[in-house]
């Protein structure tokens, strides 16, 4: 197990990432620079030190939260950036479902998804960063719930958990012409079979949708 906390993050180095879209059948290189990374999914410790909730299924201090919608995350960004003094990222007009990101502020934020991937990746180039059974709580070894952070294998970069135990909310759109608000989910869940675990892997949901297999992780621009 370790130690660490996501107090503590991990720089990702700066590349190319190439996401692509089963629909239109088309990829695309993203380049990114460097920023900062959590090196767990968020847990619900921290959760709750910062909203005062617990809204998981399963109760755990070093569980990852889970059961927070895209616009939950978000707004905890936003909160845990001002309890220390950092400029939120994210301007939010709830009524009209509206949310604007300041790329320049240095407060927390979500991932793009080219950042998670890129991170997730940490310079393989194959589906997996390692063995599936040793790096992921997925199906066949999570005995059908989701397990404290930090008990698999990191990957190259010192990152837990980036495939397995929940999904992770992403800054973007899915695909608006086809799904409107829909945002991106990535990494694949405790529930999801082997195939639903691997670095390219895409899920979509509605940014109010909550449910026992989705968190997310926090990051920050340098």
């Amino acid at each position: 197990m370790d130690t660490r906390t996501e107090y503590e993050m991990v720089t990702v180095p700066p590349g190319t990432v190439t996401l692509s879209d089963r629909r239109t059948r088309r990829s695309w290189p993203v380049e990114l620079a460097a920023y900062r990374l959590a090196p767990f999914p968020l847990t619900q410790e921290r959760y709750a030190q910062v909203t005062g909730e617990r809204p998981s299924s399963a109760q755990g201090e070093r569980l990852p939260v889970e059961g927070v919608s895209w616009w939950d995350a978000v707004g905890f960004c936003n909160a845990l950036s001002a309890q220390e003094g950092l400029t939120p990222a994210y301007r939010l007009h709830h009524d009209a479902e509206r949310i604007e990101w300041d790329t320049a502020a240095d407060g927390y934020r979500l991932p793009t998804e080219a950042e998670w991937e890129h991170a997730c990746r940490a310079g393989t180039t194959e589906a997996r960063y390692g063995p599936l059974d040793e790096i992921a709580w997925h199906r066949g070894t999570s005995q059908e719930r989701p397990h404290e952070v930090g008990g698999r294998a990191p990957n190259a970069w010192g990152l837990y958990d980036m495939l397995g135990n929940v999904w992770e909310w992403c800054w973007d759109l899915y695909d608006a012409e086809v799904y409107g608000s829909y945002r991106v989910l990535r990494g694949g869940g405790w529930f999801d079979e082997r195939w639903s675990c691997r670095a390219s892997v895409r899920r979509r949901s509605h940014p109010t949708f909550r449910i026992d297999d989705v968190g997310f992780r926090l990051a920050r621009s340098l």
